[in-house]
């Protein structure tokens, strides 16, 4: 047997322990990384770009929701490896909004916390979304509002009262990101957020709650009692 051949047979066999050990529920977070990634690689060992996905972005969420020109200033990382995890956030995303056109999924903080983070906690820009809910709270639409800078994306309150008015909506939650970590809301969140409650209250739609994914971190104004 050659090498090449040998280095092909020890790659099956370790591919193979991967898939079962997925299946008893005894890889690591990275080794099941590793797994998703030797189906769009498959004749290269894929462990150490695993391996430097989670050093560089910090986790899964993190890693799926990266754009793809970051993912692809991994070493080893290729454009259309980077669309097959971004096909994977995806499927994610619109399995999380399925779930959310029944009346009480939206308040179950996990799921919607979730949403939030695979939505956003890989960007390199900010981005304002505002997600529209009946009067059940169920979803009607997540709308990308604005996309800014690395620091400020911005909040236009006429454009989400006139779109909350045209497709029905009852109540309204904005979510934005901070690309750089761990930092709650800043004092002009809070102004801007509280003013557009209030324009919103006048017509009759709630503002239920703002939300900011840094990071890791989940943040909402709602539990911090910073929506008056």
């Amino acid at each position: 047997m050659s090498d090449k051949e040998s280095d092909l047979s020890l790659r099956a066999g370790h591919r193979e322990r991967l898939r079962q050990n997925f299946l008893a529920g005894n890889l690591a977070k990275y080794e099941t990384l590793e797994l998703l990634l030797s189906y769009a690689i498959p004749r290269r060992d894929v462990r150490p770009l695993a391996r430097m996905l989670y050093k560089k972005f910090g986790g899964m969420f993190q890693i799926l929701s990266a754009e793809i020109e970051d993912l692809c200033t991994v070493r080893g990382m290729g454009r259309n490896t980077a669309i097959f995890l971004k096909t994977v956030q995806k499927i994610m995303l619109d399995g999380y909004q399925d779930d959310f056109t029944d009346p009480t999924i939206l308040h179950t903080k996990e799921q919607f916390r979730n949403y939030c983070k695979l939505l956003l906690g890989g960007k390199h820009v900010e981005e304002m979304h505002v997600l529209y809910l009946d009067e059940d709270g169920r979803l009607i639409e997540d709308q990308l509002h604005s996309t800014g800078t690395y620091d400020q994306a911005s909040l236009y309150g006429i454009e989400v009262i006139k779109h909350a008015i045209s497709v029905g909506a009852k109540s309204v939650i904005l979510v934005h990101n901070h690309p750089h970590r761990e930092t709650s809301f800043s004092t002009q969140d809070v102004e801007v957020t509280n003013e557009l409650r209030k324009q919103l209250k006048a017509v009759n739609i709630n503002l239920f709650d703002h939300c900011v994914v840094s990071g890791n971190m989940f943040y909402s104004m709602n539990e911090m009692k910073f929506l008056n």
